[in-house]
This record gives structure tokens, C-alpha cells and sequence, in this order.
């Protein structure tokens, strides 16, 4: 038995027009009977309610990619490019747009309260799940086990959308009942509740679905995008571990945040209990999980490989690879988040409208990554930290990470295997793209210096810190040299199975007085699929903090890289640094990248400042529409906007 991916079934992307206040009021009332009249109608509203899912691949309107300043771009690359303006009707970037300091309460971007500006009005989403909700019963062609299936399904979508508001705006309404039309206006004026009331009913909802959800989806054929207990468990232990985290936890710049009413919307003060409840929902989660067939990715092709191209593709696959056993829930194409990753291999491919080739990770996350010795380079022993933006030769040991005899920087030296597998560079070796061979004299290797095919060839579409997120692209996918692009297809993960272990890990080490056996089994269990050793192995044989992992506070600080680098480009990262309380920190730093301009060694490998964003404690929640406000007096704004 398998988790298989979970592929949104509707071809329906509905955007829906901004409203002058919260929409949960039910409107064309007279078809309400009619889109459950018999099965075919009341499936094609389930489809509907599936519909409103936001689009976790499309890193324009998605703010994990852009917004968290985990990835840079041209701003002329954004707004110009035939393939924004034209393959999606966007105007603007509303992602990157966040990330160069441009959000704003009289006009929202990524507005998924009222809808607009690249997000989705969800609450219309959850006015829909309610119809569906108070409806269903009027189908009498749908047999019982079918009708209960599909209450649970809607009911997991709508403890989401909560999610999604959840995490993006805090306190929010919970739309627990559609208004009925009669609703005064007084009841239309409803009030945001306090995070935990909303996580409180979240997980009740969660628990609900659960109970009517299979553990995977046995009609494959058919039924692939449906929901299964094991998402419905895992958004549980993504909620739960949410309110345990400093974000939402006793943080104290909302301490004073309350509503119209005088009632508190965060907690004044942390509860350590809530890292118990955290971690017993991620253990259920990882439990079910298993029950159903999940488990990490290796790889097993049927081309033979070196055992470092296999394990470079360990890492890839478990994003890309179709069928994947680690997906616990995925959606939406991958499609075009690929045409911004790929890095080209012949200028001829400049001409492609859809090798864009700018999503640009930053030098920042390039240092992120372990050495090879599996602990962060300004801490390994035998890593030249200071000398780590010079250059040196690629020897023979590294040939199908690196092109034998090549001149790199050294901070691309004596990495681990993630960094090969996540990033292109100049330099680094290529498997796929059309040539499935991983013979070192034969593969294809990256080359990103000025006028080179994968560097600047002109104005714009090209990589602005000399990296490009490669573990996002299936190696099946091709740009030849005619030009043409062809993506090999995959749904994009919203959640998987390393994203549960290192939760669980994170959570045990919260409610432990230091980390033990089973914490380190759970981070140990993603490294060793990464080719490193253990936690205790690494740090005491090549730390220059040998016993950083004794204490929780040195164990927290390894769980919290752990995971950066392990989801890196996989839309967690901004989530992550959101609830640790990190954003400040590590989002206000200049984005670094290599000298783009440089025609050679000398040239290129030089550190240069592409900018300097800022992050303030404002940032950490999205604002409300002014609009809505004046509109809805009981709402009040989120701190600092």
C-alpha cells in the first residue's frame, strides 16, 4: 500500500472580486437545491470547494518563495517578462513585491481576506464548504458511505482554509455556519477570535475528518487530490505545533493586541504544554503515515549510477518523483515553478519563453548547507571558512558533484550531498535534462559566468546570485538546444515525510530537559538519507562546538538548520522562520550573491550586495484591508500596520 500524490482533481482555479466586507452571506440562493439535486451536481460543488486551494507551486502568488528573501530576482524579470505578463495575467509579482518592502493595509498583496492582488478570497471558499456542509443530505442518489466520505473531505478543507488564515493573519473570524440572508448588519460585523479559540476548532474539525477519511487512496486512477487521515493528521500536527511555537506562544509584542471587545487575540504568556500536545499529534501523524505505506525516499531507478549521483538524486526525488512514497500531500503542476529553475546549457535556450532561469537562492542559503563532514561550515574544524569566497580546482574525488579540474569558489568545496543536489552552480555537474548518464567526461555541467549559456545573456531572465534551485527540477525535464522546454510533470508537495520527523523532532527536544535517544533518531533517520552522520557523531568528531547538541537550547538551534536546509526552495522555510520568531534575524540580512557581470574566475567570484531588505515585527503577520476595517469596526488591525 502507498500514499500516492495528492493532484488537485478540478481543472477549476477560481478568483474571486474583492468584497466590501467579510462574504460568508450565501448568495444565488435559487441554485442551492439544484447543485444537489443528484450525485453528478453535489461531486462537481465537492470539486468546487476543492478548487479555492491555494497554489503552493506558483511562486508568484505563493510568499514562501519570494517573500521570505530565501530566493532574489531582477524586478525588471518580474514585471516584464512575456512569461508573467502573458502565461498568467499577473501584473506584478506580488511575492517578490512583499520581499522589496511594498506590502501595505490600503491594498493588500497575496490578500487572501478579501481576495485580490494574488490571493483568493478564502472565506467565499469557506462559505462554500459550509453550503456543502448544510446541503449534502438533499442528495438521495449518493450512498451513505460515499455522503460521510464527502463530509469529511469538505470538512478538511475547511479546517485549511482556517489554517491558511490562520498562519498568514492570526486572530481570524471563524466561520463556523454560514449567516443566514436575513443576517442585520450588526451580525454581519463579525470579530476576529483569539488564535487559540481558531486553532481549538481547527483541530476539532481536523479530528472530525479524520474519523471519515481512509488512510491513502485506493482508486488511484480516479481519486488522486482527495483527502486522506494521514493529510488530515498531518495538518493537525502543522497546526499544534504552530501555537506551540514562539509566533503564537506567549509572544510579547501581542501581548496588548485585543479586540473591540477587550478580549486578548494571542496569549499573554508561553504554555511549554502546548509542545506536549504538539508532539503527541506528530507522532500520531508519523504513525498513520507509516500504517498507510509512507516512507523516505530513495532512489531506485533503473539506470545504473555512481552512489553520488544516487545520492544527489535521494534528495531530488523525494520532491520530484512521481509515485513517491514520502509524499504525504501534494498539489498543483510543478510546471512552471521549473521554467524558473532550470538553469540553461546552450544560449540558444535564452530564446525559450519559458527558461526563464531567475528564481535565484542566495549566497546566504548556499552557506546554509553542511560541509561534508555533516555540521555548519564556520563551525567544522576542517573547513576554511575565512578563505571560502577564493577559488580552487574540483578534484577527482568530486567529479559527479563538480566538473573534474574546474576553478570554483572553495564555499563550494567539501560540501554535503544536499547542497549538490539542491543548487545549480557554476560548475556543478547536471544529471538529466534529457541525458540520463551520470559518466563524469560526458554530463553536462552548468556554466554561469557573463555571455556563458547559464549566466547573463541578457537583460534579464537569468540567475542574479549565481544559484538556481535544482532540486526543484524533475530530471526528466528537458530544454534542448532547438530551443524548446519540456517539463516533466509533478505535483508539488505541501507536505512530506521529512517535514514530520523533524517536526517531531523539534517537538521533543521543547519538552525534554536536554535531547535523547529519541530525538536524535528522528533528525538522525533525514541525515542518514542525506549521507551524514549522526547528530552526536558529526558535532563531536568535527565541531568546533563538540557538545552543542547536549543542551536544548544548542539541540534547538541544529533542529531549527536541520530543517532549513532539508526543505530548502520547498515554501517552508519563510513558514518556519515566521514561528521561530527568526525573520528579523535572518530576513533583514543584505541578499548576497556572485558578481553576475564577471566574464572569468576573477571577475565572477567576487561577493557583491544585490540589496537590503528589511523585515519589522509588522512583517510577521499579513494586514487587513484598510476597506474592511472602516467597513467592519470590530476588526481591529494586525500590530503595526
Amino acid at each position: 500500500m502507498k500514499i500516492k500524490y495528492s493532484v488537485i482533481l478540478c481543472s477549476v482555479w477560481c478568483f474571486c472580486a474583492c468584497s466590501d466586507y467579510l462574504d460568508v452571506v450565501p448568495d444565488n440562493i435559487p441554485t442551492v437545491d439544484h447543485a444537489f439535486n443528484n450525485r453528478a451536481m453535489a461531486e462537481r460543488f465537492l470539486f468546487t470547494c476543492y478548487s479555492y486551494l491555494p497554489n503552493p507551486a506558483d511562486y508568484n502568488a505563493c510568499p514562501a518563495f519570494m517573500a521570505g528573501r530565501e530566493n532574489w530576482t531582477l524586478k525588471s524579470t518580474i514585471d516584464n517578462d512575456y512569461y508573467f505578463s502573458r502565461q498568467f495575467g499577473y501584473p506584478e509579482a506580488y511575492s517578490f513585491n512583499i520581499a522589496l518592502g511594498l506590502q501595505n493595509s490600503n491594498n493588500p498583496l497575496l490578500n487572501y481576506w478579501d481576495g485580490g492582488n494574488g490571493g483568493n478570497n478564502l472565506f467565499v471558499a469557506l462559505r462554500d464548504c459550509n453550503t456543502f456542509l448544510d446541503n449534502i443530505h438533499k442528495t438521495v442518489d449518493v450512498e451513505p458511505n460515499e455522503r460521510n466520505r464527502w463530509i469529511a473531505e469538505v470538512k478538511f478543507l475547511k479546517a485549511y482554509y482556517h489554517f491558511y488564515l490562520l498562519r498568514s493573519y492570526g486572530p481570524i473570524p471563524i466561520v463556523e455556519q454560514n449567516l443566514l440572508v436575513s443576517a442585520t448588519i450588526d451580525e454581519v460585523r463579525v470579530y476576529r477570535e483569539p488564535v487559540e479559540k481558531v486553532a481549538g476548532y481547527i483541530v476539532s474539525l481536523l479530528d472530525e475528518a479524520a474519523e471519515g477519511l481512509e488512510p491513502f487512496i485506493q482508486n488511484e486512477t480516479q481519486e488522486l487530490g482527495r483527502a486522506t487521515k494521514t493529510m488530515a493528521l498531518a495538518l493537525k500536527a502543522k497546526t499544534l505545533i504552530l501555537m506551540a511555537s514562539p509566533m503564537y506562544n506567549g509572544n510579547p509584542y501581542y501581548q496588548d493586541m485585543k479586540d473591540s471587545r477587550g478580549i486578548n487575540l494571542f496569549p499573554t504568556t508561553p504554555d511549554p504544554a502546548k509542545w506536549q500536545a504538539a508532539a503527541q499529534a506528530i507522532r500520531e501523524a508519523i504513525d498513520c503515515a507509516h500504517d498507510a505505506g509512507c516512507e523516505l525516499y530513495y532512489y531506485q531507478g533503473f539506470n545504473p549510477v555512481s552512489d553520488d549521483t544516487k545520492a544527489k538524486l535521494n534528495i531530488r526525488g523525494a520532491v520530484t518523483d512521481r509515485w513517491n512514497r514520502e509524499i504525504i500531500w501534494a498539489c498543483r503542476a510543478a510546471n512552471t515553478l521549473q521554467g524558473v529553475s532550470m538553469v540553461r546549457t546552450n544560449t540558444n535556450q535564452i530564446a525559450d519563453q519559458y527558461m526563464v532561469s531567475m528564481m535565484s537562492p542566495t549566497l546566504d542559503v548556499a552557506e546554509r548547507f553542511y560541509s561534508n563532514n555533516g555540521v555548519p561550515i564556520e563551525e567544522d574544524k576542517n573547513f576554511d571558512y575565512e578563505r571560502r569566497y577564493e577559488t580552487g580546482f574540483v578534484q577527482a574525488q568530486d567529479r559527479y558533484f563538480m566538473r573534474e579540474g574546474y576553478e570554483t569558489a572553495n564555499l563550494h568545496l567539501n560540501r554535503e550531498v544536499r547542497f549538490y543536489a539542491s543548487l545549480y552552480f557554476d560548475g556543478c555537474m547536471i544529471y538529466g535534462n534529457g541525458s540520463i548518464t551520470d559518466d563524469p567526461a560526458t554530463m553536462r555541467y552548468a556554466q554561469m559566468k557573463k555571455g556563458q549559456a547559464g549566466g547573463m545573456l541578457s537583460v534579464d531572465r537569468y540567475s542574479i546570485t549565481g544559484y538556481l534551485p535544482q532540486k526543484l527540477v524533475h530530471i526528466n525535464s528537458v530544454a534542448s538546444d532547438i530551443p524548446s522546454w519540456s517539463a516533466y510533470s509533478y505535483p508539488f508537495p505541501y507536505i512530506r515525510l521529512a517535514d514530520l520527523y523533524l517536526m517531531y523532532a523539534e517537538a521533543l527536544n521543547e519538552i525534554k530537559p536536554a535531547p535523547d535517544d529519541e530525538v536524535f533518531y528522528w533528525i538522525d533517520e533525514v541525515r542518514r538519507r542525506a549521507s551524514l552522520q549522526g547528530v552526536r557523531e558529526s558535532w563531536t568528531n568535527h565541531s568546533t562546538r563538540p557538545d552543542k547538541f547536549a543542551t536544548q537550547s544548542g539541540m534547538r538551534e541544529i533542529i531549527h538548520r536541520e530543517r532549513l536546509i532539508e526543505m530548502t526552495c520547498e515554501g517552508e522555510n519563510y513558514w518556519d522562520l515566521l514561528r521561530w520568531t527568526e525573520a528579523e534575524r535572518v530576513m533583514s540580512m543584505p541578499i548576497r550573491g556572485w558578481n553576475m557581470n564577471g566574464t572569468n574566475v576573477d571577475e565572477y567570484y567576487n561577493v557583491r550586495v544585490i540589496a537590503t531588505p528589511e523585515f519589522g515585527v509588522k512583517d510577521y503577520l499579513t494586514p487587513i484591508r484598510q476597506a474592511s476595517l472602516d467597513i467592519n469596526t470590530n476588526l481591529v488591525q494586525n500590530y503595526g500596520w
